[in-house]
């Protein structure tokens, strides 16, 4: 079981895995590239649970480590530090913000593979990267509750797999082993396991910015089992194939 739970990147994700944490009784070390001092509120919120760190403090400190910041400040990620880690990646790639990155816009690696490269004395699993931080918190179940969710999660490392699928149980979620770094591109954006099944509708349209984020709050997640990840999954077309 995963006693301390190293955070890079306390944004909407990490805070959200952060206080699923806490809820579980698994200390946390938070960081951020802005400073400890800047995660006092999030750091008061959580309690005697929760610390705050550097990066590199938080990848030391971490019995596992999640890396939850824009995927293209990846190469800032400190792999001395997690070296013999296992690595939760959460990033998605996203062009508008991260830029044009060729290996991923071309397909010729998937963006957990990108990680895994620069992390290359780590273990790296892909896991949390296919929900919503909103849903995220209010979807987690205890195990064994009918309506309980599941996420897909991706890596090389079998253990590494297995302690992931640990760290998800202790939060509220199933784990749907879903393949290798190299299959990670099925839960990546745009593929039909991403975001939308925890949703119960598509967001009305002609919406304005106000209307769209009472609408992101105020609707309710629905469950998505196992078998519907793994399936899901399964129907992803690789852009490579089209």
């Amino acid at each position: 079981m995963t006693q301390t739970l190293g955070l890079i990147g306390s944004g909407m994700i990490g805070g959200t895995v952060a206080r699923l944490a806490v809820a579980a009784g698994i200390d946390v070390v938070l960081s951020n590239s802005r400073g400890p001092e800047t995660l006092a509120d999030l750091v008061a919120e959580l309690g005697e649970h929760a610390t705050a760190a550097t990066p590199a403090e938080a990848a030391r400190a971490g019995d596992l480590v999640v890396a939850t910041i824009p995927l293209h400040a990846y190469d800032r990620l400190p792999a001395a530090d997690l070296a013999g880690k296992t690595v939760i990646d959460t990033m998605n790639y996203y062009p508008d913000r991260d830029g044009d990155i060729p290996e991923l816009s071309g397909g010729t690696l998937t963006s957990t593979a990108l990680v895994q490269r620069h992390l290359a004395g780590a273990h790296v699993v892909k896991a949390f990267n296919n929900i919503d931080f909103h849903r995220l918190l209010t979807l987690a179940r205890p195990a064994g509750v009918p309506d309980r969710s599941a996420l897909p999660v991706a890596g090389d490392d079998e253990g590494a797999k297995a302690q992931v699928a640990r760290l998800l149980d202790a939060l509220g979620y199933d784990a749907v082993d879903i393949g290798t770094i190299a299959d990670s591109w099925r839960i990546q954006p745009g593929t039909p396991v991403y975001v939308q099944p925890y949703f119960p509708s598509q967001r009305p349209e002609g919406l304005d910015l106000d209307g769209s984020l009472r609408w992101f709050v105020d609707t309710p997640g629905v469950p998505v089992s196992a078998d519907q990840v793994r399936k899901l999954a399964d129907q992803a077309v690789s852009s490579a194939s089209c």
